[in-house]
């Protein structure tokens, strides 16, 4: 419908623009700065990586449950974002089960080095841009919250962009076991001699 009204009546862009809340620009501008932060190489804590798929995770199933709790279609669309998430998540994982070259944990600091990537850029773009444009069809078009199909639809395009965070945050917590599994080991082997 958006698409189609956009092709059709472009001049509905600057109405629509006009009528989003200033807090939803002020929210772009600040999932743009932290998707821009991570395009340059940069040390993080253990929390601090871990914490960004949590958070997008949150924005997610806000997204759902926002707009379609009301109608009753939220359990459903939770258990396909689920199951997207997790298929996904495994698939990613099964492609690529190392962290990317260059990825480094310190165990001393509990902190990673990260090469620069524009991965998180696109998968917070990817979160933010579902809710705006759900937000926007369910504006002009409240009956869609009772649709089973667009419901599901959105909740598996969640669970892309989730299970890409989760692959890439589970990426990372196997380097921190990984390290602890080779600071442990030394002090057992010193322990038993």
């Amino acid at each position: 419908m958006l698409a189609n009204l956009l092709i059709q009546q472009p001049q509905m862009l600057g109405a629509i623009i006009q009528n989003t809340p200033y807090w939803v620009w002020a929210l772009l501008a600040g999932l743009l700065a932290l998707g821009a932060s991570q395009l340059m190489d940069r040390h993080v804590g253990l929390t601090r990586a871990l914490a960004m798929p949590l958070a997008m995770t949150g924005l997610s199933v806000y997204g759902l449950v926002s707009a379609f709790g009301g109608a009753g279609q939220a359990g459903t669309a939770i258990a396909a974002w689920l199951a997207a998430a997790g298929a996904i998540t495994g698939l990613a994982l099964w492609l690529q089960p190392a962290a990317p070259s260059g990825t480094l944990y310190a165990a001393s600091s509990r902190s990673f080095f990260i090469p620069g990537s524009a991965m998180p850029l696109a998968l917070i773009l990817g979160i933010f841009l579902t809710k705006y444009f759900v937000g926007v069809e369910l504006a002009l078009q409240p009956a869609l919250a009772r649709d089973g199909s667009f419901a599901l639809q959105i909740a598996v395009l969640y669970g892309v962009f989730n299970g890409l965070f989760a692959a890439r945050a589970l990426r990372l917590w196997s380097l921190v076991r990984r390290s602890a599994a080779f600071v442990t080991t030394p002090a057992a082997s010193s322990a038993s001699a």
